[in-house]
């Protein structure tokens, strides 16, 4: 029965109803089995040498070159990709401009919408002129009856399914957006995409943090994760890849929102220093590798008194605790008193960057 208070360490909301499952994978969704499985019911496994002989990855040229970048080369048949991104950041846009592109290369694909009607996803086709193309739309939440669409001989190659947050069982009393709903509606459809070699696309929500909404199996189950970044207020969005079983992880592919969608840019750097002067002074250019490509970025400091008791410091696309540790540094090794005065740090483009490196174009910026 429901608790709200746990009664041996006093916290609250801790209880989560579980539901004892039998099995996944099966044609008409979960089946429940409260029997035990004894050892002799089983069957042996089949085992083999690490020298053994397997078929070439077959991959599906999305024919847009940052997201196929991001891929490791393009969809693999049969994968299960988790993209995750903030509210408005572009996720649906995206996925029905690659959805119109794989439908050009005579492949069937059906875009599955849990948080839109049909006339609202039609609406953006048209806005972004992609209505001509032979995509197959859905707007359905019930796990059961998407798996019996998927079984039909007629099957898609790929499979959007926009969101998870939005699908349920029905035999689960819990409720779309739980951890047990969520756990459970992505192993069915990691199940049927083994088994019918169809790829399927999942979008998720994420939470105040920045983080996949759910449980961190949810990541764990995928074969890709891509997590779509960028602020709202700017026209350049990143697709980085976090977790990728067929290439390489920590690539990111480049884009730009216009009135158009999406549009793919082949050279950031370019686009990043578009504006630079030469003569302004609080900027330096870095240099670093995301994924397995060099891009420069801008990094501007702005510097002003103070009449605060503690000034203000700021970063934007930076670490605040590493601009902290490198004004501490400037005041105790370089002479450079900063502990009266503001200090803002901004990467141009809205673009985030972790690596190491960046501190000496941020020592420049700021002297």
């Amino acid at each position: 029965k429901w608790a709200g208070k746990c009664p041996d360490c006093g916290a609250w909301n801790s209880f989560i109803e579980e539901y004892e499952v039998g099995g996944y994978g099966t044609d008409s969704g979960l089946t429940t089995n409260n029997q035990k499985l004894k050892p002799e019911e089983g069957q042996m496994i089949k085992m083999f040498d690490l020298d053994h002989k397997i078929d070439d990855i077959n991959r599906i040229k999305i024919n847009i070159e940052e997201f196929d970048r991001v891929l490791g080369g393009g969809i693999v048949r049969g994968s299960v990709i988790l993209i995750a991104g903030d509210p408005g950041i572009g996720k649906s846009t995206l996925l029905l401009q690659t959805a119109a592109a794989i439908s050009r290369i005579n492949k069937k694909v059906l875009y599955i919408s849990g948080e839109e009607s049909i006339d609202q996803v039609l609406m953006r086709a048209k806005r972004l002129q992609l209505d001509k193309d032979k995509v197959k739309l859905a707007s359905n939440t019930n796990v059961t009856n998407i798996l019996k669409t998927l079984n039909d001989k007629n099957s898609p190659d790929i499979v959007v399914v926009d969101s998870i947050q939005t699908m349920f069982i029905d035999n689960m009393s819990s409720t779309p957006g739980t951890i047990s709903q969520i756990r459970a509606c992505t192993s069915e459809l990691t199940m049927i995409a083994k088994r019918k070699n169809i790829t399927i696309i999942i979008v998720s929500h994420v939470t105040k943090d920045g983080q996949i909404a759910g449980p961190k199996l949810l990541e764990h189950m995928v074969d890709t994760v891509l997590y779509f970044e960028g602020d709202r207020n700017q026209q350049f969005r990143l697709l980085r890849s976090i977790k990728n079983r067929y290439g390489p992880a920590g690539e990111i592919g480049v884009f730009e929102m216009n009135e158009l969608g999406l549009e793919q840019v082949s050279n950031p750097s370019q686009l990043f220093l578009s504006n630079r002067s030469n003569n302004i002074s609080g900027t330096a250019v870095f240099a670093g590798i995301e994924g397995s490509r060099p891009i420069l970025s801008e990094i501007q400091a702005l510097i002003t008194p103070s009449f605060m008791p503690t000034p203000r410091r700021a970063a934007v696309g930076l670490d605040l605790n590493r601009l902290s540790m490198i004004i501490a540094v400037l005041g105790s090794r370089f002479g450079l008193n900063l502990s009266q005065k503001e200090v803002y740090l901004n990467v141009v483009g809205g673009l985030k960057i972790s690596e190491p490196a960046v501190d000496l174009s941020m020592c420049l910026a700021l002297i």
